[in-house]
């Protein structure tokens, strides 16, 4: 039984109590966490508060900084197959995505150590002759930054390293589902150098440990990853401190294949955009959007393709769909597929749980045609669970494409360069990928529209939404300031 700590003004401790933490292949407990309270949470704040005014972090330059954020890029690089191996065994992800996932994360470092000392300001052309006005760009200060389980090594990246860059301090909350890999990245941390408190992590539940995160006044910025409910009770919770928030909470992201389109290339992107994580992706494609002239041709090649995948122990490299993270994402999966198929829906392949030890359930697709108000097509499973809608115009694909409350990523196959333009132009989401599904860098920002929350992260917008914008007025004239009661 391995057990894992809290990380708090750079110490390891045990926090205010402990919870068990399950192994999804097995069912078993594996490791206890540290659960986080009310005290461990202020204690947590406080340190990053005592670090954002502390003159080791205060007054280290943005190039500092930087080679700071390079350090642990490189710890992280070194680290990366032990990371894989806690996130495979706590979440049950595959070992060959966590592996391959974890490795780039620290090229999401690496690009915000580079960008560091390159969040410039601005000089103003003012309209007044005796002023010289410049805009400084300043950190906002403590951040709360809360994750969820799936992908939380990338999912933290995007946070730790922009604000981090930025100069701010934070205050990470692990998602209490699988928290060990960000638990275990904490003792990285503490090895890259930085000054104590900079950043903090722990982990627990609701009421005592992220309500007061986020509504603790030292805060002064959430960044959350989530669902919709909980992104509520953030927003919520924010109006006691008036921290502003970014949200990136998941979507029921549309797959468009036009007749035109390669099947085999589209065939195998759908694969990976449902299937690969076990569909446990914020930007899953789970609305398969398809022309009726290829319908049954690209179903019957997916179909093949989904009962060939490889079902397995999430730690064999042979595995391609590992377990589920939670019993509930299961039964979740089973009630929705049973009431679209009480309205008409029909399975093509999969929809039922499989009868072994562990969390597991197969790659499925339900063809949800004709029924618009179908669960499936509504709801995220966070699952393997693809939800079919044929059409027969490009003014209809982009009419179901739309016709969703999220609006987080999208893909576009088709081989008409004017008609994806059209299409780039009028489908409602953060991201638009065309003739490829679920890439990702550094360098692109990535959020969303609608339920999918707001706020973006990546790229340089991520670095410039951890700044506040301070304007200086400089005069430069020697004679007596005129009128005193009138604003210049």
């Amino acid at each position: 039984m391995q057990k894992f700590q809290q990380y708090i003004n750079g110490t390891f401790s045990d926090g205010a109590a402990q919870f068990a933490s399950i192994d999804p292949a097995t069912g078993q407990t594996w490791a206890m966490m540290p659960e986080a309270r009310v005290d461990d949470v202020n204690a947590a704040v406080d340190a990053a508060d005592h670090a954002f005014f502390s003159p080791e972090w205060s007054s280290m330059t943005a190039t500092q900084r930087g080679k700071l954020l390079y350090r642990l890029a490189d710890l992280i690089s070194e680290n990366a197959p032990r990371l894989a191996e806690l996130e495979t065994r706590d979440t049950g992800k595959i070992i060959r995505e966590t592996s391959a996932q974890i490795a780039y994360v620290a090229e999401f470092y690496r690009y915000y150590a580079g960008l560091a000392d390159k969040i410039e300001g601005a000089y103003l052309p003012i309209d007044k002759p005796d002023m010289e006005v410049w805009l400084r760009r300043e950190p906002v200060g403590v951040v709360a930054a809360v994750v969820p389980w799936n992908s939380q090594l990338f999912l933290s990246a995007v946070k730790i390293g922009p604000a981090l860059a930025a100069g701010c301090t934070v205050v990470l909350k692990a998602s209490e589902e699988a928290p060990s890999p960000m638990l275990e990245f904490a003792r990285i941390f503490d090895q890259a150098g930085f000054p104590t408190g900079v950043l903090n992590v722990i982990t627990g539940f609701g009421a005592e440990c992220g309500s007061v995160l986020t509504s603790h006044p030292k805060v002064a910025h959430v960044a959350f990853t989530g669902g919709p409910d909980t992104a509520r009770h953030i927003v919520r919770n924010s109006a006691e401190n008036l921290a502003s928030t970014s949200l990136e909470l998941g979507g029921k992201s549309p797959f468009i294949v036009f007749d035109d389109a390669d099947i085999e290339s589209a065939v195998n992107a759908q694969i990976s955009g449902i299937f690969a994580a076990t569909g446990q992706s914020c930007v899953a494609g789970s609305r398969l959007v398809i022309s009726n002239n290829i319908k049954d041709e690209f179903l019957s090649q997916l179909k093949q393709k989904a009962e060939a995948v490889v079902i397995g122990a999430p730690d064999d490299m042979a595995t391609e769909v590992g377990p589920l993270c939670t019993e509930g994402q299961r039964k979740n999966a089973l009630k929705l597929i049973e009431d679209s198929v009480e309205l008409g829906a029909k399975v093509i392949t999969g929809g039922t749980a499989i009868d072994c030890e562990g969390i597991y359930f197969p790659p499925t697709i339900i063809d949800c045609s004709n029924i618009p108000d179908a669960p499936c097509l509504r709801n995220e499973f966070f699952g393997p669970v693809l939800s079919v809608v044929g059409f027969d115009t490009e003014e209809e694909a982009l009419k179901i494409a739309n016709d969703t409350t999220f609006g987080l990523a999208s893909g576009v196959f088709t081989k008409d360069l004017t008609r994806a333009h059209r299409m780039i132009r009028g489908i409602r989401a953060g991201i638009v990928w065309v003739n490829t599904y679920r890439a990702v860098s550094p360098i692109a920002p990535f959020g969303g529209h609608g339920l999918s929350g707001h706020g973006r992260e990546g790229g340089l917008q991520a670095a410039l939404d951890y700044t506040k914008v301070k304007a200086v007025w400089l005069r430069t004239s020697d004679d007596p300031i005129p009128d005193p009661f009138v604003m210049r």
